[in-house]
């Protein structure tokens, strides 16, 4: 028996000693008193003679030939005292490190109640490299999701989640916030002259030109065909005015450059200023109203809702 005993100890160590996981055995008084290859690749300890060296020896020695453990600290000497507040605290821990060299190891550590301590490492580079691409994948969906294609805006729906989302945010407020509607005059005649590709590159180089008179924080949107919409927060009726009128302005005079000719462009947006109080529905209602008003009223120009406001705010 004593015999079988041995042979199956050395046929265990031959095991690890050849596994493609890392394997590090510490004492009571954090001690390395065995570890495998793959191990001591992780702690840079090819070459070295580890008897006598304890944990905080070893990750020394690793940031000083920064090889090895990633570790993002200036101070050594914190980054231990650090992991010294979670390091032999529970049986068993299970966490993720990555290395300098770009792989991600999973480490567990199993500890005994006689103060050794077992520290199995495993290799999940490809894991991580799969979650990475799945991450982004989700991430371009989901921005593919809320964006819409032609212009880069945001989408009908984004464009909602996105006002909602403020509105709620500035309720208890006592500001303002303004509905821009905006519909390009005329866009079938466009389609007509210039072919559905035309069409689309004047949706694009209007967009262009939104981004260009709106404030980093404003929010815009292709609500759809040729209308888009506009969120101004926290802001009063008169600078509200302003900015449809600069984003009027602009589209009018910037014609689109398109094989050879030159596309004149107008507009006509209709706009509502409330309290922070007012929903959603309310608002794109109004400012579309103000929007009919304008098209009626002979188009590329701004309008007001109530109609009357129009001409108080011009005055």
């Amino acid at each position: 028996m004593p015999t079988q005993s041995c042979d199956t100890t050395a046929l265990l160590l031959r095991f690890i000693d050849t596994s493609k996981d890392g394997y590090g055995v510490f004492d009571a008084n954090d001690k390395l008193i065995f570890s495998n290859y793959v191990f001591r690749d992780i702690f840079c300890l090819e070459d070295i003679c580890t008897d006598g060296c304890n944990f905080a020896d070893l990750v020394h020695h690793a940031f000083t030939q920064k090889r090895g453990l990633n570790i993002e600290a200036n101070d050594i000497d914190d980054w231990l005292s650090y992991v010294g507040t979670v390091r032999r605290k529970s049986e068993f821990r299970l966490f993720e490190v990555d290395l300098v060299d770009g792989r991600w190891m999973l480490f567990s550590e199993h500890l005994l109640d006689s103060g050794e301590l077992l520290v199995h490492t495993k290799d999940i580079t490809r894991q991580k490299v799969t979650e990475s691409r799945l991450k982004r994948s989700n991430e371009k969906l989901h921005h593919l999701a809320l964006t819409d294609e032609l212009t880069q805006l945001a989408n009908r729906r984004s464009f909602v989640e996105s006002v909602e989302s403020e509105l709620a945010r500035c309720q208890r407020s006592e500001g303002f916030v303004t509905m821009v509607v905006m519909d390009l005059d005329y866009f079938k005649n466009i389609n007509d002259q210039y072919g559905h590709h035309g069409g689309d590159e004047v949706l694009v180089h209007v967009a262009k030109s939104l981004k260009q008179a709106l404030r980093q924080y404003d929010i815009v949107g292709r609500i759809g065909g040729e209308e888009f919409a506009i969120f101004l927060g926290q802001t009063d009726a008169v600078t509200s005015l302003e900015v449809a009128e600069r984003v009027r302005a602009l589209i009018a005079q910037t014609p689109l450059h398109y094989e050879g000719r030159e596309i004149y462009l107008t507009a006509s947006l209709g706009m509502t200023c409330r309290p922070c109080d007012v929903g959603f529905e309310q608002l794109y209602a109004e400012a579309d109203e103000a929007l009919y008003m304008a098209k009626g009223r002979g188009r590329n120009r701004v309008d007001v809702y109530p109609s009357e406001q129009t001409h108080e705010l011009i005055a």
